[in-house]
């Protein structure tokens, strides 16, 4: 059998290889190099933020955000306030709706209690009379069913919330600050009064 001969490299070839090799890579990322160096010199270049003053923009932020949060929760606050005053109106017209009609009615009821105290000299009168007591009822039982009564005065304690005293006088049998007599008549629309009595009071 005869030897097959092999080709043994020379080292000069082994060299020139090597360097081939080399310049291909070099060839197909030329720039490989320098760009991770330029990025290692960069990021060495960044100044690092010192910690007291990321600690003062942390704590900069959070003032902003708490002063937000405050201005948040007064204008909610404004805003309550105003739903529930607006309610406390709408539930006030609704309540004393009839205070100005009843209010406007009130000379005109006064001028029935003047006729009524006329005493009749003849039945022509006397009809007349008892016509207008019952006109007089008829309003005054109107003005109950919209929740306006006649504030109670003659013999009861006089109250300055429910009473204008315009004259005092001494009566035998008679403790001080009660009402003696009423001159004219006061209405109370449910809690509220429309109009005080006018009333004399003991001294």
């Amino acid at each position: 059998m005869q030897e097959e001969s092999k080709e043994t490299l020379q080292p000069e070839d082994l060299s020139q290889e090597e360097t081939a090799e080399s310049n291909e890579t070099t060839q197909e990322n030329p720039s490989g190099q320098e760009n991770g160096k330029a990025e290692d010199i960069q990021k060495s270049s960044m100044p690092e933020e010192p910690d007291d003053e990321l600690a003062r923009k942390i704590e900069g932020l959070e003032e902003q955000l708490k002063e937000k949060e405050n201005r948040y929760l007064r204008l909610l606050a404004d805003f309550d306030n105003f739903r529930r005053r607006s309610k406390l109106d709408l539930e006030a017209a609704e309540k004393y709706r009839a205070q100005h009609l009843i209010t406007n009615l009130l000379p005109a009821i006064d001028n029935f209690e003047r006729a009524m105290q006329i005493e009749p000299d003849n039945e022509q009168t006397k009809a007349l009379l008892e016509g207008v007591g019952m006109v007089y009822r008829s309003i005054i039982e109107a003005l109950k069913t919209e929740g306006a009564e006649q504030i109670e005065a003659v013999g009861s304690e006089f109250d300055p919330n429910l009473h204008q005293a315009v004259m005092q006088a001494e009566e035998e049998g008679k403790e001080g600050n009660i009402v003696l007599e009423e001159f004219q008549k006061g209405y109370i629309l449910k809690d509220r009064v429309i109009r005080p009595s006018m009333v004399k009071v003991s001294k």
